[in-house]
């Protein structure tokens, strides 16, 4: 008989370490990360799109880059920071 010469927690190792790159591929790959809405006084409250238009709209004051994408749904991509300290 063959005898193996990797123990058990070697390819333990190994299996955990492949699903690790194969994690980190699909991470990697999933596309650009929208930024954060910033934890300010202008942002704590802003619950619906609504908010937003009234800034980011091209007469606002912070302009929506020319990259953005189209949509004005900005809550499913825009997530308000948690407050430090918090899980």
């Amino acid at each position: 008989m063959l005898k193996s010469h990797m123990t058990t927690g070697r390819k333990n190792i190994l299996f955990i370490f492949a699903m690790l790159a194969v994690f980190g591929f699909f991470w990697a790959i999933s596309g650009e990360r929208a930024h954060q809405m910033p934890a300010d006084d202008n942002h704590i409250f802003v619950t619906d799109t609504a908010l937003c238009k009234g800034c980011h709209i091209p007469a606002g004051s912070n302009v929506v880059s020319e990259k953005h994408p189209p949509k004005f749904e900005c809550l499913k991509c825009h997530k308000a920071k948690r407050a430090s300290g918090g899980r």
